[in-house]
C-alpha cells in the first residue's frame, strides 16, 4: 500500500513540476517580454524620428562642432528624405551643419531593410469592450434601458476605441527598418543611435536602394 501512495506522489509531483523534461538537445523556444515597437505610416512619422535624432546627437557631442550629413549614393526615398530632414532638425537645434565635409563631423545614416515572415501571430489585447475597464465601468454603471443604453453604448466604445487607438491596425508587418545614425570624426565614433521600426509591408519600396530596387530583365522568348 506505501508502494502505491509513494508511486501516486511521484506522479503527482510530476505533472505540477510540467511537463518540460530536465535536459534538451536544443534550447526551448519561449517569447520575449512584451513590447512595443512603432509603426511608420507617413513622411511626418520621418520627421518625428529626424527631429529624436537630432536632438540625440545634441546631447551626446561634448562641444558644438560643425556637422556634415553625408549623402548616401543610390539612396531610397526614405534616406534622401530622412537626410533633409535631419538637417533641418540639427539647424533647428542651433547645430552649425555645413555643406562641405571640410573641417566638419561626419554625420551618417545607414537604413537596413529587414524581411520577416508573413503573418507573424500579433497580441495587442485582450477580451472586447467590456474587458476595458472604463467601458465596464460606464456599462455597469448606466441603466441598459432607453437613453440610458445607448449612453452607455457610447461611453464604451468611446472607451474602447481610445485604449483601441494605441494599436496599429492589419497583421503584423512582415518589414521592418532598422535606422543607425553616427557622428565620427573619420577615425572614432562620437555619437551613435539605432532605432527599430515597422513598416506598411506595402511601402516597402521606400526604403529599399536604388540597387535593391533593380531587377533584371530577360530578353527573349527563353524561360
Amino acid at each position: 500500500m506505501r508502494f502505491h501512495t509513494t508511486g501516486a506522489a511521484l506522479a503527482t509531483a510530476a505533472i505540477l513540476a510540467g511537463c518540460a523534461a530536465p535536459f534538451s538537445e536544443a534550447p526551448l523556444a519561449t517569447n520575449f517580454p512584451s513590447t512595443k515597437q512603432e509603426k511608420i505610416q507617413a513622411a511626418a512619422h520621418w520627421d518625428i524620428i529626424a527631429k529624436d535624432v537630432a536632438n540625440r546627437i545634441a546631447s551626446s557631442l561634448p562641444d558644438k562642432r560643425p556637422l556634415h550629413v553625408v549623402r548616401k549614393p543610390g539612396a531610397s526615398a526614405f534616406d534622401r528624405a530622412f537626410e533633409n530632414l535631419l538637417i533641418s532638425s540639427l539647424v533647428a537645434n542651433g547645430q552649425t551643419v555645413m555643406k562641405r565635409p571640410d573641417g566638419a563631423l561626419n554625420v551618417e545614416v545607414d537604413t537596413q531593410v529587414v524581411s520577416f515572415s508573413a503573418n507573424r501571430p500579433q497580441y495587442r489585447h485582450h477580451g472586447t469592450a467590456t474587458a476595458l475597464a472604463t467601458g465596464l465601468w460606464a456599462l455597469d454603471a448606466v441603466e441598459a434601458t432607453g437613453a440610458g443604453a445607448l449612453t452607455a453604448a457610447i461611453v464604451a466604445g468611446d472607451a474602447y476605441s481610445w485604449f483601441r487607438s494605441e494599436f496599429a491596425t492589419g497583421e503584423t508587418p512582415q518589414t521592418e527598418i532598422i535606422v543607425t545614425t553616427g557622428v565620427n570624426d573619420g577615425n572614432r565614433y562620437l555619437a551613435r543611435n539605432t532605432s527599430i521600426y515597422y513598416v506598411a509591408d506595402n511601402d516597402k519600396t521606400l526604403y529599399q536602394g536604388l540597387a535593391a530596387q533593380t531587377q533584371k530583365i530577360k530578353v527573349g522568348g527563353g524561360e
